[in-house]
């Protein structure tokens, strides 16, 4: 059997290859959708959904049991210094059902919604990171999501029960030349009597060093009576041909068991397929419509634990005659962490809430959240850290070890940095989200600007343009944000007004609709290549959306009684920050440096600013950018090390 050859693609072969797995169609309504178009449906997530009477309790004695397993048999710091889960914690998990929050109790799961989902993974991520992580990657894109959405029923009953109890699953999608463009996916899967026979290497598998079961994205070629292209496949991690051959270490989530996996002549039986072939990425995109919620679950509970530890720390610490909160540098970073805290809970329930009761169409939604979740929990460690001063900066071990309490701020600061990366780095989910919020544009007027449609495709698709243009455009003119008295109920007697907070999201998604209607004027074609444009805007819209989730919350809150006058005067607080951003971001959009940036860039590649390198040492080791991952037999021992 020939070796496999790397595919050779082009930009727009690769971006057709992206375009055919994105979900074409809007069958739901999306609030974020709306937004991005201009048009505030506060009625798509006010009043604030809210789980039936049996979720939660199932859910909260869930998460009392967890409570007590992580405070009494999980040690954080032990897992940090030995960059290891010890296997009883793994194996006690299992035996709490943890593995199987996701999946339906006829499976032997738990069942839990994805709103508790989310609550279980903030609580254990707090005990450890890593150990979120580990449960994150085994259910949220390890192989029950996406047997539970496109799993044929043998499929389901053959591995569901396995992954509830006993079995680790891992996603392999990423190889060593292969990251966020898909298209050249090296890995293959031939067809061969009842089987596919497998040949890669895989990168960054996480779970994959303990893995049970592994999820696998390989390309089969088109032949006679296979269409062929990138497919996923269940494939047993114990299977002859399959290597771990190494335990990836990092700055962070040091217990993290991530690993380079090889597959040399690996026989997986058909049956093994998940969907069609060439459904592949369709199915790990869908896959993470939901699953990529759990991160922003985790950002939240860190911002939970920052709050805490800049309220302790503060309130002792004495600077000038009185505790350093109290000084408005310090106590503007405090605010911020709050506010911010109460924004990220906001954003994760209400998105969490939509998906479980799936009226609405959310890929918009948690794709902001996990955008906006991971880059503000980054600025919110990083601000504790700030708060902490040289003690932020200093290991938990150091300062036991001189007799002050063992606060891991720093840890928190490595162990965050991952999720600006992690499941769609920052870039890719500015532009994954800005493709789907333009959809509609080019959904008329695509063909315009389509070098590969005919004269008379692109003079249909510019009367579709006029009629839809014609339509829309005068409806962002005015709105419901220019009437003093809208969203009176978000004012109640007693408490800070939330409503202007309200009226200015609804001014502020006309003025964004316009702004991206002006680019796709002023750009067309090239639209796609203003990527510092682009993700302004998106960066604008899960500002606003968060806004939107934050006030809606803070009625929640009120109208339960639990909490309301904080919730409010957190979200007014929250929203106050955030229009300050929103507006620096209006002005960035067309007063920036990204011409200029063009430039500079083309400088540094082209060697010409090489003298400004001069003076220092360079301490990398030897070796090639991108290490060889030409198929064939392993070399090296397997670090495989299933828990049972």
């Amino acid at each position: 059997m020939s070796a496999p050859t790397k595919p050779k693609v082009s930009e727009r072969e690769a971006r057709q290859v992206a375009e055919a797995a994105r979900e074409q169609d809007w069958r739901k309504p999306s609030f974020a959708k709306e937004l991005f178009l201009g048009r505030f449906r506060l009625d798509l997530i006010h009043p604030h959904p809210l789980p039936p009477a049996d979720d939660v309790q199932r859910g909260e004695e869930f998460l009392a049991k967890l409570r007590d397993f992580c405070e009494t048999k999980v040690d954080g710091a032990q897992i940090e210094r030995d960059a290891m889960i010890p296997d009883a914690v793994i194996d006690g998990l299992k035996e709490l059902g943890a593995l199987g929050m996701k999946i339906d109790t006829k499976y032997g799961g738990l069942g839990l919604t994805q709103v508790y989902y989310n609550k279980a993974l903030a609580l254990a991520g707090s005990a450890n990171p890593a150990i979120g992580a580990l449960l994150s990657a085994h259910q949220s894109i390890g192989v029950p999501q996406p047997l539970k959405l496109f799993g044929t029923q043998e499929q389901k009953d053959a591995f569901l029960p396995r992954l509830a109890r006993t079995d680790i699953s891992a996603f392999l999608l990423t190889e060593p030349d292969v990251g966020s463009d898909p298209a050249r996916l090296a890995t293959t899967a031939v067809p061969d009597g009842d089987d596919y026979v497998l040949d890669g290497v895989k990168l960054w598998t996480t779970n994959g060093v303990v893995a049970d079961l592994l999820v696998v994205m390989a390309r089969v070629p088109k032949s006679e009576g296979h269409k062929g292209g990138i497919t996923a496949f269940v494939v047993e991690a114990g299977s002859p041909g399959v290597t771990v051959e190494n335990r990836n270490a990092f700055m962070g989530l040091r217990g993290l068991e991530n690993g380079v996996t090889r597959f040399h002549q690996v026989r997986v039986p058909a049956a093994n397929r998940i969907g069609p072939e060439g459904s592949g990425l369709k199915i790990a995109l869908t896959t993470l419509n939901t699953g990529r919620l759990s991160l922003p679950a985790m950002c939240a509970g860190a911002g939970k634990w920052c709050l805490k530890i800049a309220r302790e720390w503060s309130a002792v610490r004495e600077q000038w005659g009185k505790p350093v909160a109290h000084h408005e540098a310090v106590g503007s970073k405090i605010s911020f962490i709050a506010a911010t805290t109460f924004a990220l809970e906001a954003v994760l329930d209400l998105s969490s809430q939509m998906a479980d009761e799936n009226r609405n169409d959310i890929r918009i939604e948690a794709a902001l959240a996990k955008l906006y979740g991971s880059e503000m929990a980054w600025l919110m460690a990083d601000e504790l850290v700030q708060i902490r001063g040289g003690r932020g900066f200093e290991t938990a071990d150091s300062l036991a070890a001189r007799g002050e309490r063992a606060v891991p701020a720093e840890q928190l600061l490595r162990d965050l940095r991952i999720n600006r990366i992690f499941e769609g780095s920052t870039e890719i989910m500015h532009l994954l989200i800005a493709r789907e919020a333009v959809d509609a544009h080019l959904a008329v007027a695509g063909d315009i600007i389509d070098p590969d449609k005919t004269l008379g495709d692109k003079a249909r698709a510019g009367a579709q343009a006029t009629a839809f243009y014609a339509r829309w455009l005068p409806k962002l003119v005015t709105g419901p944000g220019q009437l003093p008295r809208s969203y009176a109920e978000f004012h109640p007697r007693g408490h800070v007004d939330l409503s202007t907070h309200l009226r200015y999201v609804e001014r502020a998604a006309r003025k964004l609709a316009r702004s991206t209607f002006y680019a796709m004027s002023r750009w067309q074609g090239r639209m796609e290549t203003k990527q510092g444009f682009l993700g302004r805007i998106v960066d604008i819209g899960a500002e606003l959306f968060a806004m939107s989730a934050a006030c809606v919350r803070a009625e929640l809150l009120r109208t339960t009684g639990d909490h309301g006058r904080e919730a409010y005067q957190l979200a007014d607080a929250f929203c106050r920050q955030a229009r300050i951003r929103v507006e620096e971001l209006f002005g960035r959009l067309w007063s920036n440096t990204d011409d200029l940036d063009r430039a500079v860039v083309k400088g540094v590649l082209g060697g010409a600013y090489t003298w400004l390198e001069e003076g220092v040492i360079d301490p990398s080791g030897d070796g090639p950018w991108i290490a060889d991952a030409t198929p064939g037999p392993s070399e090296r021992e397997n670090v495989h090390r299933p828990i049972r």
